[in-house]
């Protein structure tokens, strides 16, 4: 599944309590995965304290392969802003070529965001470690396929799972027609 994760804070020394925090804020691919389940507990902690909320969005294979990438995320963008409850004049700051709908009046996009805005690099911790264990609940129901180790993305060893036991219901067709070079067959 593609995930995308919205952010919300809701009290002003939010960003004092991010400071102190024992670990480095960065992207969510800079650190490591015992780093962002330290960070994803403790945003928990802050979000059951009322000092900020998130929200995860996930869309399936099935659905990418329908819409397309581009809409999936569009939707699971929406679909998180309205989960906590972003208001159309509240500002908004989106990563890479992300845009939300012009209905949101106050919103920036940042190409590579994660890396130096700190919401964003929050929503990108809280995404990926949600899609992080959803990908291995996955991986007991298809156990021959190593997702708790690659997490779905395209490591050699996915390549090859996929090649020795062909492809599941959680695979997106439109990625793996990507596959052919690497002699994958559907």
């Amino acid at each position: 599944p593609v995930a995308v994760g919205a952010f919300c804070i809701f009290d002003k020394s939010f960003m004092t309590k991010v400071r102190r925090f024992t670990l480095p804020l960065r992207d969510s691919k800079q650190l490591s995965k015992q780093q962002r389940e330290k960070w994803f507990e403790q945003i928990e902690s802050w979000q059951n304290e009322g000092v900020c909320a998130f929200s995860v969005c996930m869309i399936n294979a099935q659905e990418i392969d329908r819409k397309g990438i581009s809409h999936s995320i569009k939707k699971a963008l929406l679909t998180t802003l309205q989960d906590l409850e972003i208001e159309n004049t509240d500002m908004i700051f989106l990563d890479g070529s992300l845009h939300a709908p012009s209905s949101f009046e106050n919103q920036k996009t940042i190409i590579k965001g994660d890396e130096t805005i700190s919401v964003i690099s929050l929503a990108s911790i809280v995404a990926k470690v949600t899609r992080d264990r959803h990908m291995a609940k996955i991986a007991k129901r298809y156990p021959k396929y190593g997702f708790e180790q690659h997490v779905g993305y395209g490591t050699e060893a996915h390549y090859l799972a996929i090649k020795k036991h062909g492809v599941t219901p959680i695979h997106r067709m439109s990625f793996l027609s990507d596959l052919k070079t690497k002699g994958v067959k559907k």
